[in-house]
């Protein structure tokens, strides 16, 4: 952000100091708010006030509500607190967040706000509505010229610029893809690995000219295009381009006195970009010369590509199968600075800032120089580098700053004449930031050869914005040559050793995206390369790919200041795997979580978009001075005294998984497995079918329930043949036919366990069908349901493997697993299927610490659980996964039922239920698991 909005936030704190009369100054601070600091125009048209809505009898207004960014404010005045209960007009105490949950309840979907803000004109309470019963962050006014950037969430922070920048870098990368299809025809073998080789390096050298060609690098306006185009003939548009690429690698000095004056209109470019003579170049074809020299050349401009965005892109013209295989994903521009913001550049901005704040002259430009040399000694590796992402941003990031630095040295006081920033004669050396700074390590050539292309880019357009602040013109055809760049590394990241890359005693930060790969996809070499880099570790075969960068990196920065960030897929910081993985590294290693975002989807840029549920952590040394802060998806904080493995804000405890409840309560089992092949299992219509000719047959008949037909009321049956008489069985066709299906599929099983089964074809290979009725809990559920559907059923329904069920269980025990209290333990400890709950026994369910109860609470959490029965059993045509999905609002009675339910469960427990938030209540449960489990290892 820019420095006028920093002290347009300081002025506006200044200015709203110690006032606040909710009715009568609400408007005139969030309108003066969204103008003087966010910079919306119109700011009238942008946030509506006073909208009403109807609460039973009573008429509600909503302070404010922005539609384009889904905010909704409940406004206070300063002399109210915002978390306690105020009264409301119908008597009943609401704090402003609950006032603002009344509201909503009664809004069309399409209303349903993102973000909740309740204000006091001091203090901004802001609630992320994805996790209603998470903490709100909190930003006050005073800290508002420091901290602003906190609530750019309010406005699309994505502004027009970088939008038009995605849009040049996507048609770019269709171009790109365009090409490479046409050429890879024409090679002889393009299945040859050279070939293919040869076919990347070309792309990414006709990347460079199309762009060197806009940017102005070449100096004349369509050089490039008019000598390709000179001759209509396509066998000379060929050996025109490989002159070319030759003459681009030779010096001026040294190039054949008799060239065509054409030719040596090209600068010489260097940097070992067209360094390879031998590069196979197929014959051109029509399409080929068109999409050139029209569509690439004549009709679209190269030079407002963003690099950062186009490596990205330019790497999917690969194969979408490569592309899977090597686990990449690509990254947006926002979701880059999710990982390097908090990691360097909030700390660099904070660092300019305060060198920009001395009002002499003489002593801020010194400061300034100070600021340029720091940022130029700093060096960052990417040990995954792929496409270069990562590294160009942070390029282009560190450049911004120092030409902020630079144009700011130019201005002067009241009081001083021009003093200037020592610029040299050759203007060039007042550049200190370079991509030298930059290191990285890919297993991908293409990828490596799309990195530097990006950097180069990216090198080139800064020293244009730099060029504009000096009026330097000259500046920018003094780019060329490049200078050779050779910190990127082609090769495995795991078997490299990172320090004949970069040494650690020079590396500041290491950052990144590691490949999203879990341990059940995974290749035999990367199972490998986990066991190489672990060494036996308990659980390793579990483990994600991307672990083993958190090994490796650990490894590095042993005695050293070195902080790390790296995204990741949220299982490592879920359900088993912190336990076996975190506690491996926090035991070995002296090393702590700095930072971290919480599970959100990163997105890729390229077309064929990967959804992967991740989180970012950053960690470092214990010896490295941090403040330990943990993000939300919009970049609020809350600063922290410690951030746990689960990445929540509390002391770090692991979940050991036990076989038997830790807890004196019914136990969890699994549900019973076929193995049949589908032999075992019945639709409706094959069940009728069979009873209809053989009407004895019914008593072998179940129906049978899995996670599918218990959420959605689906109907399915099974063959349940458990004490039946063999030779009633052999009586009826149908059934023998189906045993001898199951049979077969065991025999010719790959698994020696399925084979043995196959001498009882009659029976489910696991059978745990209790002889009573049961609560059902299925494995998998939608991440997005607030809390998570269980029920009851009868001993006659035969449960599959993809439920858990408890015996002897009765309405206590559904109400305290169908708990708020419940569901926050369970979204902490349970695994993940992407966003959806994996739920389970022993981490789940046999860790969980229940309440002591008295007689009288348990009694209260009976009556709750039945109401929650009661309200299901209105709806007889809803699912379950209608009444618990996105529009669980409209079944308010069910929704009151839990609500009542989970009063009753925390008052068990002795928690008050009107004011903890999850967070608090996951903090409390986990000491009551820390102290149980202490007292039964004693």
């Amino acid at each position: 952000m820019t420095f006028d909005q920093r002290k347009a936030a300081k002025e506006f704190a200044e200015r709203w100091k110690d006032k606040g009369y909710e009715k009568g100054q609400s408007q005139k601070f969030w309108l003066d708010l969204l103008h003087n600091v966010l910079g919306v125009q119109n700011e009238g048209e942008f946030i509506d006030f006073e909208e009403t809505v109807h609460i039973d009898k009573t008429t509600g207004f909503i302070d404010g509500y922005i539609p384009s960014t889904k905010v909704l404010i409940e406004q206070k005045s300063i002399d109210k607190d915002l978390r306690k209960p105020i009264k409301q007009s119908d008597g009943s105490l609401l704090n402003p967040f609950q006032q603002a949950k009344k509201y909503i309840m009664e809004l069309p979907v399409s209303k349903h706000p993102r973000w909740v803000i309740t204000c006091n004109f001091k203090s901004f309470l802001v609630y992320d509505m994805n996790n209603p019963n998470s903490e709100p962050e909190e930003i006050l006014l005073k800290d508002l010229g420091k901290e602003y950037y906190r609530l750019i969430f309010i406005v699309d922070s994505k502004n027009e610029h970088i939008k038009k920048e995605e849009e040049l870098s996507f048609k770019a990368g269709e171009l790109v893809g365009i090409l490479y299809d046409a050429f890879s025809k024409q090679y002889i073998d393009i299945n040859n690995e050279q070939s293919q080789k040869d076919l990347n390096e070309l792309c990414v050298r006709l990347v460079f000219c199309l762009y060197a060609e806009d940017a102005g690098l070449f100096g004349r306006k369509n050089l490039f295009h008019d000598y390709l185009a000179k001759y209509e003939d396509l066998g000379l548009m060929r050996q025109n381009l490989i002159k070319l690429f030759k003459v681009l690698d030779t010096p001026l000095d040294k190039r054949d006195p008799y060239i065509d004056e054409e030719l040596n209109e090209f600068p010489f470019v260097n940097g070992g970009l067209f360094s390879n003579e031998n590069i196979e170049i197929p014959l051109f074809t029509e399409e080929i010369r068109t999409t050139l020299l029209a569509k690439a050349a004549d009709e679209f401009d190269w030079s407002e590509i963003s690099p950062t965005i186009f490596g990205a892109v330019f790497e999917s013209t690969l194969n979408p199968e490569t592309r899977r295989a090597g686990g990449m994903h690509y990254t947006s521009i926002e979701n880059i600075h999710k990982v390097i913001d908090p990691l360097f550049l909030n700390d660099l901005r904070n660092r300019l800032n305060e060198a920009e704040s001395y009002k002499n002259t003489k002593t801020r430009n010194e400061k300034l120089r100070e600021f340029q040399n720091y940022i130029s000694s700093l060096k960052f590796l990417d040990p995954a580098c792929g496409s270069g992402n990562f590294l160009t941003e942070t390029y282009l990031s560190l450049r911004r700053l120092e030409n902020e630095a630079i144009s700011y040295s130019m201005k002067i006081d009241d009081k001083s004449s021009f003093i200037s920033f020592d610029f040299e004669e050759d203007s060039v050396k007042s550049i200190k930031v370079s991509i030298q700074q930059f290191y990285g390590i890919e297993i991908n050539d293409f990828a490596v050869k799309v990195a530097k292309t990006a950097l180069w880019i990216a090198e080139a357009q800064m020293w244009s914005e730099t060029r504009k602040i000096l009026s330097k013109q000259d500046l920018l055809t003094d780019f060329l040559p490049l200078e050779k760049y050779e910190n990127i590394i082609e090769g495995n990241a795991l078997k490299i050793e990172w320090n004949d890359v970069l040494s650690k005693n020079n590396c500041n930060y290491i950052m990144g995206n590691p490949p999203f790969i879990g341990g059940m996809y995974m290749s035999s070499n990367q199972k490998n390369d986990i066991r190489k880099i672990f060494g036996g570790v308990n659980g390793e075969g579990e483990f994600d790919y991307v672990t083993a960068w958190y090994k490796k990196a650990c490894n590095y920065i042993i005695n050293s200041k070195i902080r790390v960030a790296f995204v990741s897929t949220n299982s490592i910081c879920q359900g088993e795997q912190v336990t076996s993985f975190w506690r491996h590294l926090l035991e070995n290693y002296n090393i702590e979580i700095i930072f971290a975002y919480n599970t959100f989807i990163w997105n890729s840029e390229a077309n064929e978009k990967a959804k992967v549920h991740c989180v970012i952590v950053g960690f470092a040394n214990k010896n490295v001075e941090s403040t330990k802060l943990l993000f939300s998806e919009a970049n609020v904080y809350k600063k922290c005294q410690n951030i746990n493995p689960y990445l929540i804000d509390g002391p770090t405890y692991f979940i050991t998984p036990h076989s038997d409840p830790i807890c004196n309560v019914p136990k969890m089992r699994f549900g019973s497995m076929p193995r049949d092949g589908g032999g075992f299992v019945l639709t409706p219509e094959e069940k009728n079918e069979i009873i209809a000719k053989y009407p004895y047959a019914s008593q072998w008949i179940k129906p049978y329930v899995g996670a599918v037909e218990f959420l959605n009321n689906k109907e399915r049956y099974c063959l349940w043949l458990k004490d039946a008489d063999p030779y009633e069985i052999s009586q009826c066709p149908p059934i023998v036919e189906r045993i001898e299906k199951v049979r077969e599929f065991r025999r010719n099983s790959k698994a020696e366990g399925t084979r043995k089964f196959a001498a009882t074809p009659t029976l489910f290979c696991q059978i745990a069908q209790p002889n009573s009725d049961y609560i059902i809990v299925p494995k998998t559920s939608s991440g997005k349901r607030r809390y998570l559907p269980i029920g009851f059923m009868d001993k006659d329904t035969i449960a599959s493997d993809l439920v858990f069920l408890i015996p002897d269980a009765d309405l206590y025990e559904f109400g305290v697993i169908s708990s708020n209290v419940h569901m926050a333990w369970m979204r902490l400890v349970a695994g993940r299927l992407k966003s959806d709950y994996r739920y389970s026994k022993d981490i789940v369910y046999n860790d969980f610490v229940w309440p002591n109860a008295t007689y009288e609470q348990k009694e209260q959490i009976k009556k709750t659980a039945q109401m929650i029965l009661n309200a299901r059993n209105k709806y007889s045509k809803a699912s379950l996964s209608d009444l618990y999905g996105d529009k669980m609002y409209l079944y308010t009675d069910l929704l009151k039922a839990h609500q009542e339910n989970d009063k009753a469960v925390m008052n068990a427990y002795g928690f008050n239920w009107k004011s903890m938030t999850e967070a608090e209540c996951i903090a409390e449960l986990m000491k009551l698991y820390n102290k149980v489990s202490e007292n039964k290892s004693n």
